[in-house]
């Protein structure tokens, strides 16, 4: 297994929803190590990597939101560090703001370099707010958008589907439109972090009967299929590469500080190859507990962990997930 990236991050920073897909089970508690420690830290990780593998491509980034008290800097930080996020923002999860304060916002973010925003919706207002865990999440992310749109900084959206929310679609992928939104795709949630308890709604392929063509579409088909379709190809799965996450969290920034770049790197790269060796293929995974008539939609790579989560439980592994994005692991693909 090949790696390909090293992503350094510290989640120092507090998110302002609840969302019930939360890839970090924010519980709001921050678990990332100090922010400026943090920097430290990650330019010198940087600065090794760089040196010593210039195949990889190597950033930094923090969470659990962007909602820095100090937003300017660390964007200035991020842009200095080379992070792809600094030019690139996710826009979820920040505190409430009036029409006033999110001009403000955008007006800051253009002035240091930001390109593109991207939001993240779940449904119309009462469905969004019950999913993200914040009432007037909603039309926070309205004004933003508009505040955006004045401040000439173009955006795209996310909208998450589920088996509970196909009849907001149509009318919620038109306002987008109507506001200006470069791009408008949907997604399935994950099972990962608080994901799981999606299961029972997660989309059919008979939900997507309730989306008129055009919204149908702006789910990838090639990406999102049924869970029997999968099966039926005969490698469905093929991963070759890796994406390293070295995370910073105030239980190992001391024992990182005294460790090279290098070191770490090769420890975090070991906790992968000895998950991934834990399990079964994904072939017998899927020979065991999979439903080859099933209909409800996955990534691949998402159809994969659901059955490493079956078989870890069935087992009762007591195995370090690396795809906990709470700490330091792994993604491949």
């Amino acid at each position: 297994m090949k790696t390909k990236s090293v992503m350094i991050q510290s989640l120092c920073v507090p998110c302002f929803n609840r969302c019930r897909h939360c890839l970090l089970s924010w519980s709001g508690r921050t678990e990332g190590a100090e922010w400026g420690r943090s920097v430290l830290l990650a330019e010198r990780f940087l600065r090794e990597l760089r040196e010593s593998r210039p195949e990889l491509s190597c950033a930094f980034s923090f969470g659990y939101s962007m909602e820095h008290p100090e937003l300017r800097e660390a964007l200035r930080t991020l842009h200095r560090l080379g992070s792809p996020t600094a030019e690139f923002l996710q826009c979820d999860g920040m505190k409430m703001r009036d029409d006033a304060q999110c001009g403000e916002l955008m007006r800051l973010l253009r002035e240091e370099g930001v390109k593109k925003l991207n939001f993240t919706f779940y449904g119309l207002p009462a469905y969004h707010d019950r999913f993200a865990g914040r009432q007037g999440d909603h039309a926070l992310l309205l004004r933003m958008i508009a505040a955006a749109g004045e401040h000439g900084l173009p955006f795209t959206a996310g909208i998450c589907l589920t088996a509970e929310n196909p009849g907001d679609m149509d009318e919620l992928t038109g306002i987008l439109r109507d506001q200006g939104c470069e791009k408008v795709s949907l997604f399935v949630p994950h099972e990962e972090g608080r994901g799981r308890v999606l299961a029972a709604v997660r989309c059919r392929e008979r939900d997507l009967d309730r989306l008129s063509p055009e919204t149908r579409g702006l789910l990838d088909p090639k990406v999102y299929r049924p869970e029997g379709e999968w099966l039926r190809e005969a490698e469905p799965l093929r991963e070759e590469h890796r994406s390293i996450l070295i995370s910073l969290r105030r239980e190992n920034i001391e024992d990182y500080e005294s460790r090279s770049a290098a070191s770490v790197l090769a420890e975090v790269e070991a906790l992968d190859e000895g998950y991934y060796s834990t399990f079964p293929s994904f072939r017998e995974l899927a020979e065991r507990y999979g439903d080859p008539d099933g209909e409800k939609l996955y990534r691949i790579r998402d159809l994969y962990h659901h059955y490493r989560l079956l078989y870890g439980e069935e087992h009762r592994l007591p195995v370090c997930d690396v795809t906990d994005e709470r700490f330091s692991g792994s993604r491949r693909s």
